[in-house]
Parts: C-alpha cells; structure tokens; sequence
C-alpha cells in the first residue's frame, strides 16, 4: 500500500474525516436516509440497505492501493454526516480523484463540503505532493457541478456516454480539475471562503 491509501484522520473546524471502518455503518445508514439520497437518479449513493456492501467495497479497493475511504462526522453534533474518498489513485504519477462524495441533506450548503474539500486538497497537494486533482460528476448534477466550479476547479472536458446509471441510461462525465500551480490560489480563496461562513 502506498502513502496514497495509508489511513489518515483529517479534522477541522466543522467536521472530521475519519478512515472509513465497518463500524461506520450504523450511522452512515442513518446519515443517507436524511434527504433519502439514493432516490436522486443522477448520481449513485448507497442506500440504508446497501451500506454494508457499499462499505465493503471501499475497503476493498482501499486493500488494492487505488482508493483511500473516508466517513464524514460532525465535530458540532459528532454525529456521521457522509462519506468521501480519494479515488483512482494513480500514485506514480501524483494524481488522485476526490469523490464518491454525498452528504447527509442537513449537511448540505453548510461549510462542511468546503471545509472537507480543503483537507482533502491540502494533503494531497501538501503531502502527498500530488501534481494534480480531480474530480467528475454527472452532466446533469447541476448542483456537484457548480460545488466543484466554486472550489476553483477547472472543467477540463466532458466524457461522453461515460458511464451506466442504475437504470441502465447513458451517463456523460463532466471532469474537473485543480493542478498544483493553482493551488496556492484555491487555497486561499477556499480558507476566505471558510471564514465568512
């Protein structure tokens, strides 16, 4: 296993992340039914009764080196919040992707995603020296693209009939990124963010 899905705990003002465990499930089932987020067609979430497996699966690719798993929890409530992970991790040529995100929807529009978003990007940049860092989303998660756009991503491209939703329909990826050059910047336009929330 590489530095890259070595576990770390990341913590801030509004909320921890946490290496993602099996004893993570219970609250993590509790977390997805706030807003009922697997219902939404647009993008995949784990329901209450596929955490285990969802869990399981992360863990496992974790084991493979190309996924570093986090649980999301509340520093005000300590309560689970969500999940997030560094992805297709591609460790010889410094780059992962961040995502596999969701929230619970009482966590949604709070500072919790801008503040998860700049852990994660500060030791992947800081630490882990990455040269640079991902993230898709589905062409109509209106609502991830424009998060990933106010991050100070960069649209790199969209990929079309990338991928199969759930129901069988033809997703098109629209991928983003933040390389190292830009990162002072979206560092310190992330942290004044942070600090008028």
């Amino acid at each position: 296993m590489t530095a890259f899905a070595e576990p770390i705990t990341l913590s801030g003002r509004h909320a921890t992340l946490e290496p993602l465990a099996p004893e993570h499930h219970d609250g993590l089932a509790e977390a997805v039914r706030d807003g009922e987020l697997w219902k939404l067609w647009y993008t995949a979430v784990p329901s209450p009764e596929g955490m285990r497996e969802e869990i399981d699966r992360r863990l496992a690719l974790q084991n493979t080196g190309s996924m570093l798993p986090f649980a999301v929890r509340s520093r005000a409530s300590g309560e689970l919040i969500g999940m997030t992970t560094y992805m297709n991790i591609d460790a010889k040529n410094r780059h992962v992707e961040i995502g596999s995100t969701w929230y619970a929807k009482s966590a949604q529009r709070t500072p919790v995603n801008t503040e998860c978003k700049l852990l994660l990007l500060t030791h992947a940049f800081e630490v882990l020296a990455c040269i640079a860092v991902e993230f898709r989303t589905g062409f109509f998660n209106f609502t991830s693209r424009r998060a990933i756009e106010r991050l100070g991503a960069k649209q790199d491209g969209i990929l079309r009939s990338h991928q199969r939703y759930a129901d069988g329909s033809l997703r098109d990826t629209v991928a983003f990124s933040i390389i190292a050059q830009e990162w002072p910047a979206v560092k310190r336009h992330l942290q004044v963010k942070l600090a008028g929330d």
